[in-house]
């Protein structure tokens, strides 16, 4: 029996390494559709995967009218809602059995709002937000963490683990019932939270280390023993420079925000003031007036140095 035909939307960091992975190890019937905002973007990446892998819509209807797997993945809650109002505005589209997946870190409300949406047109949903960065998504090494109905899920399952992802969060517990997809965006942005704050904590821990005059070396020394990985790798991309001189940010500060922001209401609507979060958003709030939109997570580490005393970039001192 044939495999679903597939779609993808949206061409970020984490969905070009997803797509690339569907494209060549998921059990697809026929090439994976591909539609981008910017078209050109979409046509890079399908040349790079071959015409026999992907191929372009040139309009989301068009992406969509052939697909029964939609996924989704993009920068934010407004991208989402825009995706989910133009396909709902087109009263052409036969949405019926058509299962839409989105891998975007939104709201849990959002997630809600779009299911309930979808539904009402006959469409399944699944919230599915990734963990990982995108070297990470190029080698089908993320954490998964889907929500929503069973039906839907067991549609998705098979472009999961093995394909996009080393290993899948059951939210379900087991029980085999239908899941809130609210909880998918909200494991997703808690788990940022973690994330956020350690690479503010990794910055204020280096810049301690260099103007209390241990030096770097030591503590780099210790994190890659103590804390090998994610983590180490953030202090390496601080310490070697790579936090300002890269074009493109992995993590980009608005979409970080945006993030600690989900947290923090979720956090809110339960009595709890997170901390921790106020911190490392003050940060990332100096980071963007001294990078702007452009400025990428690892460079809060540009703004302790600042705060300390020290120039932003690191490697402006050494060469000096």
């Amino acid at each position: 029996m044939p495999g679903p035909r597939v779609a993808w939307i949206g061409l970020g960091n984490i969905g070009r390494g997803m797509s690339l992975n569907i494209a060549q190890k998921g059990p697809q019937n026929g090439p994976l559709i591909l539609f981008n905002r910017t078209t050109s973007r979409a046509t890079t990446h399908a040349t790079k995967l071959g015409a026999d892998k992907a191929t372009v819509a040139s309009t989301l209807p068009e992406a969509i009218s052939t697909a029964d797997l939609i996924f989704t993945c993009v920068g934010d809650d407004k991208a989402l809602d825009s995706i989910v109002t133009a396909i709902l505005s087109d009263k052409t589209l036969n949405l019926s059995n058509k299962t839409f997946i989105d891998c975007s870190t939104v709201h849990p409300d959002t997630s809600r709002a779009t299911e309930t949406a979808l539904l009402a047109r006959g469409a399944g949903f699944v919230a599915c937000p990734v963990f990982g960065a995108p070297n990470m998504a190029d080698v089908g090494g993320l954490i998964v963490v889907p929500a929503g109905k069973q039906s839907s899920i067991a549609k998705v399952r098979p472009f999961l683990d093995g394909v996009v992802a080393k290993q899948s969060i059951d939210l379900s517990g087991g029980t085999g019932a239908d899941i809130d997809v609210g909880k998918a965006a909200t494991m997703k942005v808690i788990g940022n939270t973690f994330i956020l704050n350690t690479v503010g904590v990794l910055a204020e821990s280096l810049v301690a280390a260099e103007t209390s005059g241990l030096g770097v070396a030591p503590l780099m020394e210790w994190i890659d023993l103590f804390a090998p990985g994610a983590f180490a790798k953030y202090a390496e991309r601080m310490v070697g420079g790579d936090y300002y001189q890269r074009e493109e940010p992995l993590f980009a500060v608005d979409l970080a925000r945006k993030d600690l922001r989900h947290a923090y209401s979720i956090a809110e609507s339960g009595g709890q003031r997170m901390r921790n979060v106020e911190v490392t958003d003050s940060l990332l709030e100096g980071l963007k007036g001294e990078r702007g939109e452009s400025g990428d997570i690892a460079a809060v580490y540009g703004v302790v140095r600042q705060r300390a005393g020290l120039e932003f970039e690191n490697q402006k001192e050494k060469s000096e």
